[in-house]
């Protein structure tokens, strides 16, 4: 079986892998949500989809909405060096929230709808 999406299959293993150096950064779990966020782009860039592109969609939103939270009540703590500002959950939760709001608008767009029909 052929990869459907080459960009969304690199793309999830880049995540997988900001998901590793996040989880070994810093000193909370929020490196998981990197990690699960590239574990879903590979599926869905392996598989593709026009469903599982929007629930994924609605998913990312939800947890950047989450991580947003999080990071916003851990920023008294943070240190401001580059990579503390990239291992914290504010970072992914902005990533997310905006990732997730594209998932949803190209899940609409005219080229996934064509593919699906």
């Amino acid at each position: 079986m052929k990869p459907h999406s080459w960009i969304t299959l690199i793309l999830g293993m880049v995540f997988v892998f900001f998901g590793i150096i996040a989880l070994a950064g810093s000193r909370n779990l929020s490196g998981i949500i990197p990690l699960l966020i590239g574990g879903s782009l590979c599926y869905l860039g392996w598989s593709g989809g026009r469903i599982a592109l929007l629930v994924f969609g609605h998913i990312c939103i939800v947890l950047g909405c989450l991580l947003v939270t999080l990071g916003i009540y851990l920023l008294p703590y943070s240190k401001p060096t580059l990579s503390d500002i990239f291992t914290r959950p504010l970072f992914w939760g902005m990533f997310s929230l905006f990732g997730g709001l594209c998932a949803n608008y190209h899940g609409f767009c005219k080229c996934i709808r064509v593919k699906s029909n």
